[in-house]
């Protein structure tokens, strides 16, 4: 009663999947746009710095001032120009400096006069760096001031520090965990509802028991739909006896019930022939020869009588081989020799089961796919599709197996422990 207590169902594994997934998509887009952020900001700290310093540099108050060759003088009417622009800018600095890099106005009026910290470019080009200076780490622009002649005759290099580009990233944050919040509001959300929905039909099972009721229900899909074709197939046969035996015809009737038992008895033989057969698969192996019968194609059947027991129940046996079977037949059908073959022997301790068909084959990079959930090369019906061979997967490998396919002929091969050795469920 503690392991049930303790299995969580269907709906809370799929609620449980689906918020942890929302919250890592909404973790993963927090640091996409926290990046996002602050790539964009430093952008813009460029383009700011860059486009200040160029129209600062092409001021003809500036030029005039740098022209004087009297540095008391520029610093005298470049200063106060300079912090007005500073403001209306949004820059933390604007240096004005003579070609050698000495300034001539500076926020911190201390360090008027002293050297420019930052890269002067050995020729009059535009600079945009990173770089420490007085104010601390920040993303500056160099640009050479020039006379209309071309003659070098100063530089400007605005900046903004990265404690500034900090903290607009930290006024944009509650955007971005608000878009967050969101997002995984909205994955919660989904989450419920996907709970709610799997609860509607799954009930409160665990997923294994969901995946023994899918299994139950191909096994009695495809069982029944044999058993309708041998049903099918006797009654249109006793019909027919009973009309030639009012007809008088006595030995042409005894002819068709005489081949009809023919035709059952080999494969009755090779199923009672093993000592520890499944009754299940049997009666299955016996109502798919009907169903191959009444689609015209050729049965065959081999059964080696040492083949020990599936550790499947009869239930699952039956499940995996119907599956198996039903999709030879379909791809048989559309081939021109129209065979299936089934085939069981033993494989160490366990077992072997190969179902093979005339088929046109599954090209290689499909042969993974098709046991994918949902995955089918056949177009959807009113049962749907893509169900039957991920069922076929999960069951055998649940036991302990394996299944895989080859071609030339497509040969579905299952191999499977003998029974009793199957692994307990985690």
């Amino acid at each position: 009663m503690a392991h049930t207590s303790r299995t969580r169902s269907t709906a809370s594994r799929v609620f449980a999947v689906l918020l942890v997934a929302a919250v890592v998509i909404g973790a993963l887009v927090a640091v996409y746009l926290v990046v996002e952020a602050q790539r964009s900001i430093r952008a813009e700290a460029e383009r700011v710095t860059a486009a200040t310093a160029a129209a600062f540099a092409a001021s003809p108050l500036v030029v005039d001032g740098l022209r004087s060759n009297d540095p008391g003088a520029a610093t005298a009417v470049l200063e106060p120009y300079s912090l007005a622009v500073i403001t209306s800018a949004g820059l933390d600095f604007i240096t004005v400096m003579t070609p050698d890099g000495t300034r001539i106005t500076h926020p911190d009026t201390d360090q008027i006069g002293g050297r420019y910290l930052g890269t002067i470019p050995a020729s009059p080009t535009t600079l945009t760096e990173e770089f420490t200076g007085t104010l601390g780490p920040s993303v500056r622009t160099i640009t050479p001031v020039t006379t209309p002649d071309g003659a070098l005759i100063g530089w400007v290099s605005a900046g903004v520090t990265t404690e500034t580009i900090t903290d607009t990233l930290i006024r944009r944050l509650p955007l971005t965990l608000g878009i967050t919040i969101g997002l995984v509001a909205l994955g919660a959300g989904g989450a419920v509802i996907a709970r709610r929905v799997t609860r509607r039909i799954a009930g409160d099972l665990p997923p294994g028991q969901v995946r023994d009721a899918v299994s139950s229900y191909e096994s009695i899909r495809t069982l029944g739909e044999a058993l309708r074709a041998q049903t099918h197939e006797h009654g249109n046969r006793m019909h027919a006896a009973v009309a030639l035996l009012e007809l008088g015809r006595r030995d042409d009737a005894i002819e068709i019930l005489t081949e009809t038992s023919r035709q059952s008895q080999s494969l009755v033989d090779q199923v009672t022939a093993r000592r520890h057969g499944d009754p299940a698969v049997g009666a299955l192996l016996l109502g798919k020869a009907s169903q191959a019968k009444e689609r015209g194609i050729d049965w065959r059947v081999r059964i080696e009588p040492d083949t020990p027991r599936t550790p499947l129940s009869p239930v699952d046996a039956v499940s995996v081989l119907g599956n198996l079977v039903d999709n030879a037949m379909d791809a048989a059908a559309d081939s021109d020799d129209r065979w299936v073959q089934v085939a069981l022997r033993p494989h160490g301790t366990g077992i072997v089961l190969e179902v093979s068909d005339s088929g046109p084959g599954i090209p290689p990079p499909l042969r993974e796919r098709i046991f994918d959930q949902g995955y089918s090369t056949k177009p959807a019906d009113a049962q749907g599709r893509g169900v039957g061979l991920a069922l076929v997967r999960s069951v055998v490998t649940g036991a302990g197996g394996s299944v895989t396919v080859t071609g030339d002929p497509t040969t579905f091969r299952v191999v499977l422990p003998a029974a009793g050795s199957r692994r307990s469920p985690p």
